[in-house]
């Protein structure tokens, strides 16, 4: 893992997400996905289910019974003929994916999204459909997560009969990611004092998005090795709101439940600090906003790199301070 790769990996969002648009806008990777679907098993860990438990949710709203399970989990739904499983896993190789695939190939459609077509993953697969990321060269899955996103939007109006232009969407969070890059030094600093507490970051987003909270999260632990924990807007009033008694409670929000207001009022009464993403709420000492961050589609792509973008930032200070120590 390298914090100067791993922000280039970042600085090339847009770039990538225009690949795939391209690629998206020449076929449907999911054409070879079987009539008669009932039930979808989403298969994956990290990232991969982060993403996948968002993508479960809108299939469900649409009828389908749909879960984003736990590769790891010993047990989940028999394999049918009509159960589609959806194995994520950027790299290929992720052991608890591999093992649970193993319990449907030859018994139920076998979809495997991977950024590695050539990986383990793939053997023995009905259908695989790439990412088309590119080598995440930082070793830790950004951009795999966003495309990730995508392509599962792609699966719905396959299964649904939905008509989301995709390929339009990636376009606009490839401008909406470039115009946060472009003036991270408007933004960056601020994000990064206010979220540096002594007690970890907090991060909040509806059940629609939770993905982005997730995501966010994993990546203050991942590189810059931050205590950080992720939480449903509505759910935190009832597992989280103690902490902001106690802690120096710092929070990054992802705004768009109908319970914002709740968990609002607890943070001003306690003086708790808040950042938010994509939208603002009354208390937060700070909002991040962007291009097209009023399209609900754009902001699922796009949110995360906020905290990517700060994670790098500490992870970067990280690995320099060492540097700074041995030439003192």
């Amino acid at each position: 893992m390298n914090p100067e790769l791993y922000l280039a990996d970042l600085e090339s969002k847009p770039e990538a997400l225009t690949r795939l648009a391209d690629a998206l806008e020449g076929a449907d990777p999911f054409e070879g996905v079987p009539s008669g679907i009932r039930r979808v098993l989403f298969l994956g860990m990290g990232s991969s289910r982060y993403a996948s438990r968002v993508a479960a949710l809108g299939l469900r709203a649409a009828g389908f019974d749909a879960v984003a399970e736990y590769a790891s989990a010993a047990t989940s739904y028999p394999a049918t003929p009509d159960t589609l499983v959806v194995a994520v896993s950027a790299t290929g190789g992720s052991r608890e994916t591999l093992d649970a695939v193993a319990r449907y190939r030859g018994r139920a459609p076998v979809a495997a999204v991977t950024n590695r077509p050539d990986s383990a993953i793939a053997e023995g697969a009905d259908l695989v459909v790439p990412m088309l990321a590119g080598e995440e060269r930082g070793g830790v899955a950004c951009r795999t997560f966003q495309h990730t996103v995508a392509l599962l939007m792609v699966l719905r109006n396959r299964l649904t009969g939905t008509d989301t232009d995709v390929p339009a969407l990636l376009r606009r969070a490839a401008e909406a990611t470039g115009d946060l890059l472009d003036r991270r030094g408007q933004w960056l600093q601020e994000a990064a004092d206010l979220l540096d507490g002594p007690h970890g970051v907090y991060t909040v987003a509806p059940a629609e998005h939770l993905s982005s909270a997730e995501q966010s999260a994993l990546m203050f632990r991942e590189g810059p090795r931050r205590a950080a924990t992720a939480c449903e807007t509505g759910d935190w009033s009832h597992v989280d709101v103690y902490l902001t008694k106690t802690l120096d409670y710092r929070a990054l929000v992802f705004p768009g439940s109908r319970y914002d207001e709740q968990a609002m009022d607890w943070i001003r009464q306690r003086g708790s600090a808040v950042l938010t993403v994509g939208g603002e709420l009354s208390g937060a000492e700070a909002a991040v906003r962007y291009l097209h961050d009023d399209d609900p589609g754009v902001r699922l792509l796009t949110e995360t790199l906020v905290a990517e973008l700060v994670a790098a930032r500490w992870w970067l200070s990280r690995s320099r301070a060492p540097e700074a120590a041995a030439s003192a």
